[in-house]
């Protein structure tokens, strides 16, 4: 790419950001008309340009003549969302809705509005349901897993109250997964090349979906679905990859629903995540388990490794029986932790983990750094000493946006990855 399209092109870019900032426009979608040199095979150059920025970005590309070359975006408009650090985050969830009340404003029709967002779900679901398919017949096909790990990605970032950055963790995990700095064997000998013990159904496009204006109401019966697909093919089990912590809820909602009633939950966190609704957000990451109790669909939740917590996260934790397990009580409790027995008499364990859990010397890479945590070899004594049939898991709030240069969290949220594969396979 010459020297004069990139100059095109990054002044361009900080002009829209300029604006922006001045304007404190958030999630709005910004024309671009491109000019007549950008081709379509500069245009994989054109996000190596916004990573310079630290640019977020989505592209749609809609035609704006009848020209039909491939070669040429000459004729075509895109529309460029930008969002960088500069902008007020909580507020970047709105992306897709702002689009939306223009479109309406412009008098466009609702039912086409919502035909075309029953078409993007429709094809996102599709694709996570083949792909589900496929690996829950191959595992089969092979025979002897009564139970198989199965990776769903959910990059899902909007309702983090403070930075955005989980939404991109998802690829950063499975690169660290599959990095070739270590083998494929967990601790307890698993081999995570065999498919009995993990398979992977992709991500559910979190964002794409957004940008269709659909609201969170249905984002979260959306995941839901998904979540039920994989676990219809007998014997994957999910093991989710966040995103921030507000996708717990519709996670575990669809666990219990699926299975028939509640589970125990085990949760390692800096924080309860219990407000009733933080910030006036029902689905915040910091109120996902008041939404899960409110629902009937735990019956125990133990949380692990609490160490900022407010009066209203103590207080919601008695109204909800929740046995909360403070930092600065680790050392009395260590025993009762690393010998927990749990998920008798209810449909199994469910096993949620903050990667905030961690001191941040073990885990930098995260939204909100709090001092004094576990360390990685308590977490991983207390998931493997656990007694209990887990039926599903998710690691979450990995922020790569926060790491360290050479992926130091990424590759401690891998191997949280891969032990709880261990954990759930057998």
């Amino acid at each position: 790419m010459n020297s004069a399209i990139y100059m095109d092109v990054s002044g361009y870019i900080r002009s829209v950001q300029a604006q922006q900032k001045k304007l404190q426009l958030q999630g709005l979608f910004t024309p671009l008309s491109l000019p007549p040199y950008f081709s379509a095979k500069t245009l994989s150059n054109f996000f190596i340009i916004l990573s310079t920025h630290s640019v977020t970005l989505r592209l749609i590309i809609i035609s704006s003549s009848s020209s039909s070359s491939s070669s040429s975006l000459s004729h075509r408009f895109i529309f460029l969302y930008l969002g960088a650090e500069f902008t007020d985050m909580r507020n970047v969830g709105r992306l897709g809705i702002h689009y939306l009340h223009k479109l309406n404003a412009a008098n466009v029709p609702t039912d086409l509005i919502e035909k075309g967002q029953n078409r993007v779900i429709e094809a996102s679901l599709t694709l996570i349901r083949e792909r589900a398919k496929l690996k829950g017949e191959l595992v089969r096909a092979l025979g002897g897993a009564v139970a198989s790990s199965s990776l769903l990605g959910v990059p899902l970032g909007h309702n983090s109250s403070f930075l955005q950055g989980p939404a991109f963790a998802p690829p950063r995990i499975r690169e660290a997964i599959w990095c070739g700095s270590t083998n494929s064997t967990t601790e307890e000998g698993k081999e995570l090349n065999d498919p009995r013990v993990l398979t992977d159904v992709g991500d559910l496009p979190v964002q794409e979906i957004r940008d269709c204006g659909v609201d969170d109401d249905r984002l979260m019966n959306i995941i839901s679905e998904s979540v039920k697909l994989v676990m219809e093919e007998d014997p994957l089990r999910p093991l989710i990859l966040g995103g921030d912590h507000s996708i717990s809820f519709p996670v575990v909602r669809a666990v219990s629903e699926k299975l028939g009633g509640p589970v125990d939950i085990l949760h390692l966190d800096a924080h309860p995540d219990i407000y009733h609704s933080f910030e006036g957000n029902k689905y915040s990451h910091a109120s996902s388990f008041a939404r899960i109790m409110e629902g009937g669909y735990a019956r125990r939740l133990l949380q692990v490794g609490i160490r900022s917590i407010t009066r209203e996260g103590r207080e919601q934790g008695k109204r909800f029986g929740v046995e909360q397990f403070e930092m600065r009580t680790f050392s009395r409790d260590r025993h009762l932790l690393e010998n927990l027995k749990l998920g008798e008499g209810v449909k199994g364990v469910y096993i949620s983990l903050d990667v905030d859990c961690l001191d941040p010397a073990f885990a930098p890479g995260v939204s909100h750094i709090e001092p004094g945590g576990l360390s990685f070899r308590d977490v991983l004594n207390i998931l493997h000493n656990l007694q209990a049939d887990v039926v599903a898991a998710d690691v979450v709030e990995f922020n790569p946006q926060r790491d360290t240069v050479d992926g130091m969290t990424a590759m401690v949220a891998a191997k949280l990855v891969r032990e709880l594969t261990a954990k759930i396979s057998k």
